[in-house]
């Protein structure tokens, strides 16, 4: 036994193969250095080793190097974001202002408007063809008759005017003033009047 262990350890070489070595029984057994064992690996098949990657579900080079494009006909609508509110409260002081301001333009537009209206009548003869047949059924022999250009001048019509406008200035404020208020309770049982507003496109 000494013998063929001292033929075995005699038969391996200094680089670490194996070689031919020999039984207790003289029988030559020739052994292979197949390379190092599994849980042997070099330090360098270690280092070079790559992150694991899943396989991809359809390949982009496969059947014959076709690629997969999406497609062009679908078209995706934008969607357009919309907001439901409600109006709880509106402020009676702040509504008292703006329509007090809206009502005060209202009334220079009037009183604009009566100024033209009244030079457009003038200069097409209204008032004189219209004065005139008054004045006959009205007049006598003592006197003209009433005179309607005297009655309709610019300026009685314009003062006319300004007071509609001055009257109309304080009734719709407040007017506005107590809708505010009568809102404001309304609101209070049956939550308010709901808003649905759209993001512009």
């Amino acid at each position: 036994m000494s013998g063929a262990t001292g033929a075995g350890s005699a038969a391996s070489g200094a680089s670490g193969t194996r070689g031919p070595a020999t039984d207790s029984q003289g029988v030559t057994v020739t052994t292979y250095d197949k390379g190092p064992l599994p849980g042997e690996r070099p330090a360098s098949a270690q280092q070079t080793a790559q992150p694991y990657q899943p396989p991809q579900a359809y390949s982009t080079q496969g059947g014959g190097g076709t690629v997969r494009r999406p497609r062009t006909g679908a078209t995706t609508m934008p969607r357009t974001r919309k907001a439901r509110l409600r109006v709880a409260k509106a402020d009676p002081w702040s509504v008292m202002k703006v329509s007090f301001l809206l009502s005060i333009a209202l009334g220079i537009c009037t009183v604009v408007a009566a100024a033209v209206l009244w030079m457009v009548m003038d200069a097409m003869g209204v008032f004189s063809t219209v004065g005139g047949t008054i004045s006959e059924a009205t007049g006598s022999n003592e006197s003209n008759g009433f005179d309607l250009q005297a009655f309709l001048s610019l300026p009685r019509v314009l003062i006319f005017t300004s007071v509609i406008a001055v009257i109309d200035v304080v009734l719709a404020t407040a007017l506005a003033t107590l809708g505010a208020f009568i809102y404001n309770l309304s609101a209070g049982f049956v939550g308010g009047v709901e808003l649905t507003l759209a993001e512009d496109e």
